[in-house]
């Protein structure tokens, strides 16, 4: 029985040739088939690189019946190297249903790495990068959006989407009319000759472009929101839904002891527990005096 294959998910440049790694190039001449998203993009940088591998296609259309095929290669002992259009392979392209087939059918899963316009664009932007969230291209289908944009609107990490040139002005305004005005970092074309990153805000992208024309390809890195006013919005939404009396039944009848429910009471509303538990006393007095 041959020994079974493997598969490399090989990250080519988004941009700028220069960055093709050494490790990627070795790989992709040993590797016995590549499975290219673009095979009519991707001939034009392996024969920069003098690499002679076969190569199929195997995109958004096919990724299904291909990746069963490519696995079927991969457990007779063939080595199949998957890259994407440009980046990262498996980051908002068909490669992970691939990755997922492959695992499920025990073939080891290497990864070698490289260009990601999503990461170049976040330690770039000037936002904070200790803690993001990647949304990809945001959904054209209305209702699927809304859901998206109703979730980011409390989203603390910053926030890092794609977009193509097209597109961009209506996903700003979008952006706007769902999340407020936020700081924004626009960055387009990474690593191309015309690379350009602009610090500004959700509003200021918007009137930018209206007089100017987008062009090439964005990666928009939005800041989350704050986590102090979220918790006060939080706290205050609690405040008007109910009295702190009932707030405190609430919790007594759900089960717990009323010095947890106190502590529970305090945290949603912003409180110390002293100031609950003077509330709560300040309030028997009325109702005994009204007796």
């Amino acid at each position: 029985m041959a020994e079974q294959g493997v598969l490399y998910l090989v990250a080519t440049p988004i941009g700028n040739l220069e960055d093709m790694t050494f490790r990627a190039i070795r790989i992709l001449k040993e590797a016995d088939l590549i499975a290219a998203e673009d095979t009519r993009g991707s001939i034009r940088l392996l024969n920069h690189f003098e690499i002679r591998t076969p190569m199929t296609s195997y995109h958004e259309y096919n990724k299904v019946a291909k990746a069963r095929t490519l696995v079927e290669k991969m457990l007779e002992g063939q080595t199949v190297a998957c890259i994407t259009d440009a980046g990262t392979p498996g980051i908002s392209d068909p490669g992970e249903v691939l990755v997922r087939m492959a695992q499920e059918n025990g073939i080891r899963v290497i990864p070698v790495p490289g260009a990601c316009a999503a990461v170049n664009a976040l330690i770039a932007s000037g936002q904070p990068t200790g803690r993001f969230c990647f949304e990809a291209f945001l959904p054209a289908e209305k209702k699927e959006r809304e859901e998206i944009l109703e979730e980011l609107k409390e989203e603390t990490r910053t926030i890092v989407l794609y977009e193509a040139p097209h597109r961009l002005r209506k996903t700003l305004q979008i952006l706007l009319e769902a999340l407020g005005d936020r700081p924004l970092s626009i960055c387009r074309e990474l690593t191309k000759v015309h690379e350009e990153i602009r610090r500004t805000t959700i509003s200021g992208a918007v009137s930018l472009y209206e007089t100017q024309d987008p062009r090439g390809e964005y990666v928009l890195v939005i800041a989350g929101r704050d986590r102090k006013e979220l918790i006060g919005a939080r706290q205050e939404a609690v405040r008007a839904e109910m009295t702190l009396e009932q707030h405190m039944q609430q919790y007594l009848e759900s089960g717990m002891d009323r010095k947890d429910a106190m502590k529970a009471v305090a945290k949603d509303r912003g409180m110390t527990k002293r100031e609950v538990y003077a509330q709560l006393l300040e309030g028997e007095q009325d109702g005994q005096d009204h007796i």
